[in-house]
């Protein structure tokens, strides 16, 4: 188990907080007060295995609202080099696909795709979703990306279908667009 001990965090304040979000949000003002090391443990998992999006906003403190800190966060993805944009891209997994199915998904992403119902796939969903994948990894060269929040199976199904059409250029860039509104969805789960 992570412990703050075992991450060299000791702190009272972080250690509050992360006690504190099991069942609450997180204020805007005690956003504000953390420090550097706190800001990012808290805000590590915002962008999937990409901690230092939340290094790189905090200095954009103090954060006005929720909106404030989703549009830092973003403009730190927007701004930063190609490599490190596809890197991040590469961080997200498959939908339905092989960490879903050895159980390797982050909470976050294990939370997002079973509120869509991917966990509840049928036999020939999964053989279908496994296909487009492969077909998506073929053409892009990196996993297909969907803020999964407010859609089903159906639809994520019609997306991956649609958007396969798309060109490397138009793709990457939607990508990033669904990377921001993950991020802003995970934001509103953790900010009050």
């Amino acid at each position: 188990m992570l412990t703050l001990r075992n991450i060299g965090i000791k702190t009272t304040l972080l250690s509050q907080l992360l006690e504190s979000m099991s069942t609450s949000k997180i204020t805007l003002e005690k956003i504000n007060q953390l420090n550097q090391e706190e800001f990012g443990s808290v805000f590590a998992g915002i962008y999937e295995h990409s901690p230092w999006i939340a290094h790189d906003a905090f200095d954009a403190r103090p954060f006005y609202d929720l909106a404030h800190l989703a549009n830092v966060m973003q403009s730190v993805v927007l701004s930063s080099p190609y490599e490190a944009q596809l890197k991040l891209i590469r961080e997200h997994p498959e939908l339905a696909g092989k960490a879903a199915m050895k159980k390797q998904l982050t909470d976050d992403s294990h939370r997002e795709q079973s509120g869509a119902g991917l966990d509840a796939c049928s036999e020939e969903e999964f053989l279908l979703l496994n296909q487009l994948n492969q077909d998506y990894n073929r053409k892009f060269n990196f996993p297909f990306i969907l803020a999964v929040k407010g859609h089903n199976r159906k639809s994520i199904i019609e997306n991956f279908s649609q958007r396969l059409h798309n060109d490397v250029p138009k793709e990457f860039q939607e990508c990033i667009r669904q990377i921001g509104l993950i991020a802003k969805f995970r934001l509103e789960n953790l900010v009050e």
